[in-house]
């Protein structure tokens, strides 16, 4: 399987493994991408996501220049085939982490964009190189870069094809932490335990209403708000939750 998965508790792992390729992404890598997506998000005991790859040298340099582009520019199928694992997907709220070593290039720069934390490895390096081989990033960050960060940065990213290191990514709130390469699976894991510990429904709806109110007009927005808050309010685990802030204020 060149797409691990594993899962520890409430967080399960899947880990892009093609170290001898920089985890470059094949067909198959795309279709098993997108059914890891899916299992961990059908599995209820499965609270958060870390996406990594294998190795030290890369994230991932995007996809197999031997396979999965020439498929595209063939036309053999098209690109909206991979959504499932650009996370282009409607429902899928709960929370991923991204643990960055190495290159993260073209699709591995689009499969970050679709997670929600991102920790960097102080010499990563980033790039959007597909304007100069004619094309464009269409997985994703045509329409999540300018939303994520402001807009002249975002167009510095994706027009001038250059490479970035990760402290400049973290200066244009592209990544969240910048740490010494060793130390970035346990920042991530760590992350990934404190939301693993909240409460599922709150941590969810709070993705739900960052990805689904922001294109509403504000009135729009304020009244789905409402609806989602009612939703947590009226949830057991805030029932639980307020009781137990109940009883400590007693035992005060």
């Amino acid at each position: 399987m060149t797409i691990d998965y594993q899962k520890d508790g409430a967080i399960a792992t899947i880990r892009l493994n093609r170290p001898e390729k920089m985890n470059a992404l094949t067909l198959a890598m795309y279709d098993e991408l997108g059914r890891a997506f899916a299992e961990a998000n059908r599995d209820d005991e499965i609270n958060v996501v870390v996406l990594t790859g294998a190795g030290e040298r890369a994230f991932s340099v995007g996809a197999d220049l031997t396979e999965s582009i020439p498929a595209l520019a063939e036309g053999r199928f098209d690109i909206s085939h991979w959504d499932p694992a650009h996370l282009k997907v409607e429902g899928f709220y709960k929370p991923v982490i991204a643990a960055i070593r190495g290159l993260c290039i073209g699709g591995g720069f689009e499969i970050m964009l679709a997670t929600d934390i991102r920790i960097a490895a102080r010499d990563a390096q980033f790039q959007l190189p597909e304007p100069q081989h004619g094309f464009v990033p269409a997985g994703g960050t045509l329409v999540r870069l300018v939303r994520q960060i402001g807009y002249a940065h975002a167009m510095e990213l994706m027009l001038t094809g250059e490479r970035f290191s990760a402290p400049d990514l973290l200066a244009r709130g592209v990544v969240n932490r910048v740490v010494e390469a060793a130390d970035v699976e346990p920042v991530a894991f760590e992350l990934a335990d404190r939301i693993a510990r909240l409460s599922p429904g709150a941590v969810q709806t709070i993705k739900e209403a960052a990805l689904t109110l922001q294109h509403l007009p504000l009135n729009d927005a304020f009244a789905r708000e409402a609806v989602l808050g009612q939703r947590t309010f009226e949830s057991e685990d805030a029932r639980r939750g307020l009781a137990a802030f109940a009883n400590r204020g007693k035992s005060a």
